[in-house]
């Protein structure tokens, strides 16, 4: 776990003043927590903009069953109901309006870079151990921008396992590496979307079956073709580049994990 020291201890001294200072805490506008970004206004629906969109990154975990999180900078009934499962799972008071504690526990949770706290973009980064983030089908910047993304979901798989470790196995390969170790020829690996897992103390089917909730529409477990160690998820549905794999595929047989079910 990587952790921003001064920020949290901002946080954490704001949360423990007296009611009334709490209060002049929260009403004041946003405090920039980070080298990564700082939101200006409340978000609600019918809003619209890159803060909505920068939003929509961080809660498209919190998509729920069967469901995701369109980011396209539109505040609508997907990204209400995202906030406040979010909101939910952190104690915040759930009314699906993003304010200053819903940002205070997003400032909480990011680090300088944008990533998460218990992700990194070196986990993320070609499996192949190549680095960087070119070779693929997808610009350098725009597949950095979907690992971003994977990150997020990530993170909320996580705490809906209950702040249990995952270790990402497999995140973005480059056409030379997805190649050099048998991947699909349309993997979302390529594309940044997707992530090979295990864990050390969830069983790989509890990894498998929560990742329905939190925005996976690809997963792939153990029963499916050489995934008995490991489960794979992925963000296909969301992967305009290619029509073909716009669509939900859960398959981990001996998880009774199914397409829609």
């Amino acid at each position: 776990m990587r952790v921003n020291t001064l920020k949290r201890a901002a946080v954490a001294f704001a949360l423990a003043l007296p009611g009334a200072a709490i209060a002049a805490v929260v009403a004041a506008p946003a405090a920039h927590a980070d080298g990564c970004y700082t939101w200006q206004r409340t978000l609600q629906q019918g809003r619209s903009g890159d803060d909505v969109r920068q939003l929509q990154i961080r809660v498209a975990g919190w998509a729920g069953a069967g469901g995701i999180v369109r980011v396209d900078g539109r505040y609508g009934p997907e990204t209400t109901a995202a906030v406040k499962r979010f909101q939910t799972a952190y104690g915040l008071r759930s009314d699906g309006i993003a304010g200053p504690q819903t940002f205070s526990k997003l400032y909480q949770l990011q680090d300088n870079d944008c990533t998460p706290a218990h992700f990194s973009f070196a986990e993320l980064d070609d499996g192949c151990g190549r680095g960087g983030w070119s070779g693929g089908p997808l610009s350098a910047n725009q597949t950095k921008a979907n690992a971003l993304r994977t990150m997020w979901k990530l993170e909320a798989l996580r705490r809906g396992l209950g702040d249990q470790p995952i270790n990402v196995t497999s995140g973005f390969r480059s056409t030379t590496c997805n190649d050099r170790v048998g991947g699909a020829a349309d993997s979302q690996h390529l594309y940044a979307n997707a992530a090979d897992l295990t864990a050390r103390t969830r069983s790989l089917c509890e990894l498998a079956r929560a990742a329905r909730n939190h925005g996976f529409s690809g997963i792939l477990g153990p029963g499916y073709p050489n995934h008995d160690s490991h489960v794979h998820v992925d963000s296909r549905r969301e992967n305009n580049s290619d029509r073909t794999t716009n669509r939900t595929s859960w398959s981990a047989p001996d998880c009774g994990v199914r397409s829609g079910g």
